[in-house]
């Protein structure tokens, strides 16, 4: 009992580290471009688990065969779900950004009925409505228009796409590998694969002279916490308790992002956006629940 709390405890301090992310990356925006924070974040997280794997002599051997998933669970995130997430924040609040990245759960359900054909109860086919229901009030004004760019809701989804897929492919990488030198990898490889696109879309427009302090905090804080401690603080989680039980906690997300958005960012909490976060959250809450034929299958 006293592991499985630990083991809640862990998952939800990710679940506090990559809420704070959705308002450091806002913060960093304000005088960064995207691609600009998302290398220098991976750069940096690389750096800080290299000191780390080399302290405490934590480095493994790929085994044959597995650098391929590696390669992957990068492709997947940081790479795909970064150029998402990190395009879609410059088009909607960091709270919207949020409670659409909460939908990850959902969408792994719905990518499990179809590809492992594993049934869900009506309960949870309940769930999954209510909870794209509580997408549309979020998003959508009382005419039935966008409330939010389309265009960024679209690049925040197919961020929720591409962590259907690192979830998978870290399932099955947390069996042989540490979860520090799993973090080690991805931020590696996705520093390689985001170099290029630093290189010709970022790059020539920086002007490093202009750059203060106060402009790398948030990067730094990105990369401490949510490249590094969420990333691996999640793969224990995700080796103690699975995929599935370990991103039921992202629901969690756009609430703790909401709060803190209120505070820090002076971000609006609207009647609407509060019902729909509201709706969202039951929703994502009723979509994981096993009934009991579901509880004796287990």
């Amino acid at each position: 009992m006293a592991k499985q709390f630990k083991i809640y405890i862990i998952v939800l301090l990710a679940m506090v580290f990559w809420a704070f992310s959705f308002i450091w990356f806002k913060e960093a925006n304000q005088t960064l471009r995207p691609m600009t924070i998302v290398f220098s974040r991976l750069v940096l997280a690389t750096v800080l688990i290299v000191v780390y794997l080399f302290i405490t002599k934590q480095f493994q051997k790929i085994k044959k065969g597995d650098f391929k998933l590696f390669f992957w669970l990068t492709v997947c995130e940081p790479f795909l779900y970064f150029l998402g997430e990190s395009h879609g924040l410059t088009l909607v609040s960091a709270t919207v950004g949020s409670v659409v990245i909460a939908t990850i759960p959902i969408v792994i359900a719905i990518a499990a009925w179809i590809f492992l054909k594993e049934k869900l109860g009506i309960i949870n086919y309940l769930g999954i409505a209510l909870s794209f229901i509580g997408i549309l009030i979020f998003i959508l004004n009382k005419e039935g228009a966008f409330v939010y760019n389309p265009k960024g809701l679209a690049l925040l989804f197919m961020a929720v796409l591409s962590a259907v897929g690192y979830g998978i492919f870290l399932g099955k990488l947390v069996e042989n590998y540490n979860p520090f030198f799993i973090v080690f990898m991805q931020n590696f490889l996705g520093s390689i694969l985001f170099l290029p696109i630093f290189l010709i879309s970022d790059l020539p427009h920086i002007n490093f002279g202009e750059i203060g302090t106060a402009d790398l905090l948030p990067i730094a804080k990105l990369a401490l916490f949510a490249s590094v401690g969420a990333f691996a603080l999640f793969a224990v989680a995700v080796k103690n308790i699975g995929v599935t039980r370990a991103n039921v906690f992202t629901n969690f997300i756009p609430v703790l992002t909401a709060i803190f958005s209120f505070f820090i960012l002076d971000e609006q909490l609207t009647s609407r956006s509060i019902t729909g976060m509201v709706v969202v959250i039951c929703g994502l809450l009723l979509a994981q629940l096993k009934t009991k034929k579901q509880s004796a299958e287990s």
